[in-house]
């Protein structure tokens, strides 16, 4: 069996159940997993992942005792689902006094329901009952012994999720974002908790058989993760989410019907992890490429302002005196790559000229280092007469913040020192040095 039969379909009968099941999850856990991630529900539903365990072994048993079907999968989730719903119920009431913290009562909780279903778990192992090592799939995933009727059941449960989730839509979006606006515009904050709430166990009631507890939870919080890097919008968010997790799980099992031995469960969400850090490093805004890039493109404007600056200052003192690449950058303190960078781009853009190894300003490198000039003053000026602080001071950090606060925060500034302190302004023209300037 090669990679594209199993991601086409064409690879038999069972892995076209599986690759489909598995999809169908990944796009009702990856769209919820957006809401579970804003609302810091992720540890939570960690720990009622973990929980289910207890509940498929007592559901088993309960079933062997009976004479039922001991392997009857509505009953397994049944029971996952009700020791889910406690411990989602005992996180809460661990809280709810404030003498223990969420983040202790959560791993609390994972761990009792953990280790009660490791013991039960081999409880069963005794008892005189066929099958009871498959139980042992739940808790990393069996996607491969996957019935249709499996997928059919965890289907109609990941679309009913899903479909809850796109009702709900914008009453979630808001309690997301501002619970105490969702409250005050007449929003059943608490019952919009407690439906999110459940909506988070269905799903990973749902993603059991498919990736089993221990990894369930990263189905619905690494597709949300990766879309929260590529978007800040949460109507592109949710179906950008849903498409990631859907994306996983079906080159997942693709990746695991192909290569046997492999199993389900942890392929897909290594996929899951693969599409992170592709949008870790290449998310045009969030990603650690583009935020390297912004990064180099300030340093390289910092210094540029610098140099602008110590030109027009030098003109200033001395118009006729010469100025060379050396100067300027040992005036604007430019580090060994700016050196090599910045006379190429400088002259490139039109800034400045240089002859016979004089530098010189244009006349839009004149205009810009004017108005580069007056910013810092105005900053410094303003740092001394409203914050109280010494030359020194203020001309360090005018350096810092002139360069990046906007327009109409430094228009601000200079209405401040036109009320208040306006001999430190000349109208239209560069302010005078401050002293840190004019000290030698």
């Amino acid at each position: 069996m090669t990679l594209l039969e199993a991601l086409l379909f064409s690879a038999g009968y069972n892995a076209a159940v599986v690759a489909l099941g598995c999809a169908g999850f990944g796009l009702a856990a990856g769209a919820l997993g957006c809401f579970v991630l804003l609302r810091g529900r992720a540890l939570i539903a960690d720990a009622a992942a973990h929980a289910t365990l207890p509940g498929v072994a007592g559901a088993f048993i309960l079933a062997a005792l009976a004479g039922w079907e001991v392997r009857s999968l509505p009953l397994l989730l049944a029971g996952a689902a009700a020791t889910a719903a406690v411990a989602v119920l005992l996180v809460s009431g661990l809280t709810a006094g404030g003498r223990i913290r969420d983040d202790a009562a959560m791993a609390l909780v994972l761990s009792i329901g953990f280790g009660t279903g490791v013991v039960l778990i081999s409880v069963v192992q005794s008892l005189p009952v066929g099958g009871q090592a498959g139980l042992k799939g739940f808790i990393l995933g069996q996607a491969a012994g996957m019935s249709a009727a499996d997928a059919r059941m965890i289907g109609l449960l990941a679309a009913l999720a899903l479909l809850l989730v796109t009702v709900m839509f914008r009453p979630l979006a808001a309690l997301c974002f501002d619970r105490e606006f969702a409250a005050a515009v007449g929003l059943p904050v608490r019952a919009l908790d407690l439906a999110l709430l459940g909506l988070m166990l269905a799903v990973t009631v749902a993603g059991l058989r498919a990736v089993g507890l221990i990894l369930v939870v990263a189905l619905m919080v690494i597709p949300a993760a990766t879309a929260r890097l590529l978007t800040e919008r949460l109507e592109v968010m949710v179906p950008l989410a849903a498409a990631m997790g859907a994306l996983a799980a079906w080159l997942g099992a693709g990746l695991s019907s192909a290569l046997p031995g492999l199993p389900t469960g942890a392929t897909i969400t290594l996929v899951a992890c693969t599409l992170f850090v592709a949008a870790l490093l290449f998310a045009p805004r969030r990603g650690a490429l583009a935020f390297a890039w912004r990064q180099a493109m300030l340093s390289l404007t910092v210094a540029r302002d610098h140099a602008l600056r110590v030109a027009f200052e030098a003109a200033e003192s001395s118009p006729a005196a010469p100025l060379a690449w050396a100067d300027l950058g040992r005036g604007a303190g430019w580090s060994a790559w700016q050196r090599a960078l910045l006379p190429r781009w400088m002259e490139a853009a039109g800034w400045v000229t240089e002859r016979a190894g004089q530098v010189a300003l244009t006349p839009s490198g004149l205009a810009l280092a004017r108005d580069l000039t007056r910013r810092h003053r105005l900053w410094e000026h303003y740092m001394q007469a409203a914050g109280g602080l010494a030359p020194a001071a203020a001309h360090r950090a005018a350096d810092e913040v002139e360069h990046t606060l906007p327009p109409e925060v430094t228009r601000e500034a200079e209405a401040w020192l036109r009320r208040h302190d306006p001999a430190r302004l000349a109208e239209g023209e560069v302010p005078p040095p401050g002293e840190a300037e004019r000290t030698p």
